[in-house]
């Protein structure tokens, strides 16, 4: 004898109906996944090598420091501040590319590595984090967009170069030595402060000048090779999170430029939108795939249940649970809901004895069996009783339906 088919329901999903549900959500969670990290990649990938010597990117600076090796510039790269402070000398330009990335104790270091120098220190984008620590006396002042610049100094470098694209950040000064040049808005864009050494500290508001997409546009390579080939080294410092000097200098390897704040500044924006974009898709996807509950589906059953059995088996499960009370609730409340339309009575009314009982009391004026005790009594205390209530129920209900 062969056994009866049973179809799959909702209970028990096949492997290829939760493939079928399942495969659109993949899907879409993988394009998106594949786009974030394509527009990730390439928005990172604008900023590799960033203002570095060693770079052919459109944000490196490698022109510039081909040109400057041709003119018999040496070009030394520092990731190290001990590097940086070893190479400092009165013959030797300086080229700090993000100042403000510095901690204070890396700011104190290498200023006095400046002022004791007697060369050339250049500040790219120096702002409040680095201006007052590396170069006293100047205040920097909210920043303006890169756009030409006309030089309006008497800079012998500055002349020559003409205009040039700057901006950025803005200074000001009392130094009455210092040369103001290229202003924004009537503050300068690029500062030159004497030092008491014998060297000068120049302060560029932005690095467009020595990124190799502009190079060849305005003056801005004559700027760029004469402010950096001025003496015959070149020392390029691009700070590193892994130079000892970050965690000196503080008891808690923090300061108040915290190096947390220098690593996310250094993480590629792109891969900062990338996971936002990742994590609202992600969201939406959930929200559009979440399962809701909808209309209620009957289902073919396997078998077909008598109701006979039906009661029978419930009738067991209420006994092997001891639940005498629930099944004579069961039992009266079914009586009510029968007997009220009966006895003229509201259905919403049926379960309530100051309505139900007067109705029931003037159809059976002279039923012997307390109605009240029938129909909202306490539950039977053991089996015989339950049963004399089901029997005294059945007959409460063939003599209103005769009567």
């Amino acid at each position: 004898m062969s056994r009866p088919r049973t179809s799959a329901t909702s209970a028990s999903l096949t492997p290829r109906q939760l493939w079928t549900r399942a495969r659109g959500v993949l899907l879409v969670l993988a394009l998106v996944l594949i786009g974030g990290i394509v527009l990730a990649t390439m928005r990172s990938a604008d900023h590799h090598g960033h203002l570095d010597p060693r770079s052919a990117d459109p944000n490196g600076s490698r022109a510039v420091a081909e040109l400057l090796k041709a003119q018999g510039i040496t070009v030394q790269v520092a990731t190290t501040l001990a590097d940086v402070t070893a190479a400092a000398g009165a013959d030797s330009t300086l080229l700090v590319t993000t100042p403000d990335l510095l901690t204070v104790h890396q700011q104190a270091t290498l200023h006095r590595a400046m002022t004791t120098s007697g060369g050339r220190t250049v500040l790219v984008g120096a702002g409040h984090a680095s201006v007052a620590t590396l170069a006293p006396g100047v205040t920097a002042a909210t920043s303006t967009s890169v756009t030409a610049r006309e030089p309006s100094c008497s800079l012998p470098a500055a002349v020559r170069a003409g205009s040039v694209d700057i901006g950025g950040e803005r200074y000001t000064t009392a130094n009455d030595g210092a040369h103001s040049c290229y202003l924004g808005d009537g503050l300068p864009t690029l500062l030159t402060v004497p030092a008491s050494a014998g060297g000068d500290t120049v302060l560029l508001g932005s690095p467009d000048v020595l990124y190799n997409e502009r190079l060849d546009k305005q003056g801005n390579a004559s700027l760029a090779l004469q402010l950096l080939g001025s003496r015959p080294h070149l020392v390029w410092y691009l700070p590193s999170l892994s130079d000892a000097s970050v965690t000196e200098g503080d008891p808690e390897g923090e300061s108040p430029d915290s190096t947390a704040d220098g690593f996310l500044s250094l993480v590629p924006s792109g891969w900062l939108w990338g996971t936002l974009q990742l994590a609202v898709a992600a969201v939406l996807a959930a929200i559009w795939r979440g399962r809701r509950l909808g209309p209620l589906v009957t289902e073919r059953l396997p078998v077909a249940i008598r109701a006979s059995e039906a009661t029978e088996g419930r009738a067991r499960l209420y006994r092997k649970a001891n639940a005498r009370d629930r099944a004579a609730a069961v039992l009266r409340t079914a009586t009510r809901t029968r007997i009220a339309p009966l006895l003229g009575v509201a259905t919403q009314d049926a379960h309530s004895p100051e309505t139900l009982l007067p109705a029931l009391s003037a159809r059976l004026p002279e039923t012997t069996a307390d109605p009240r005790d029938l129909l909202f009594g306490p539950a039977p205390a053991d089996d015989a009783t339950l049963i004399r209530l089901a029997d005294q129920l059945d007959a409460l209900e063939r003599e209103v339906r005769t009567s």
